[in-house]
């Protein structure tokens, strides 16, 4: 049966087509606002709902070894991630490990991966 994000999708199923729209941001070495990527995702901007989502996919990278693809989303104002996004101090470094990394070659995280070092992070 086909399968649709709408928007009652969870911040784990939601981190599933963050995902897809990030890694392809990655090859092609752009990065999004918190708005385009809202708009992608929703269809317009929605605020205050990103963070939850990249939460899920900042903690399935850092607890896979994997650049941290949540660096390509930006604040529109300020140019860097929203506060409570774990990143490294050179944002820069970051970001070109993001774009280098082989994303098409990785097997896409299912929706339980994300839910699961969420959980993990959030109980340390």
């Amino acid at each position: 049966m086909l399968q649709h994000f709408n928007p009652s999708s969870t911040n784990p199923r939601r981190a599933v087509q963050a995902w897809q729209i990030l890694i392809a941001a990655a090859m092609n070495r752009q990065i999004h606002s918190y708005k385009t990527l809202s708009e992608l995702m929703y269809g317009k901007p929605v605020p205050n709902v990103m963070s939850g989502i990249l939460g899920h996919i900042a903690f399935y990278c850092v607890e896979n070894g994997l650049p941290p693809l949540n660096v390509l989303v930006v604040n529109e104002t300020t140019g860097l991630p929203g506060d409570g996004i774990p990143v490294s101090q050179d944002l820069n470094s970051s970001r070109e490990s993001v774009y280098q990394y082989g994303w098409y070659n990785l097997y896409p995280p299912a929706e339980q991966e994300f839910a699961a070092a969420y959980e993990r992070n959030q109980s340390e």
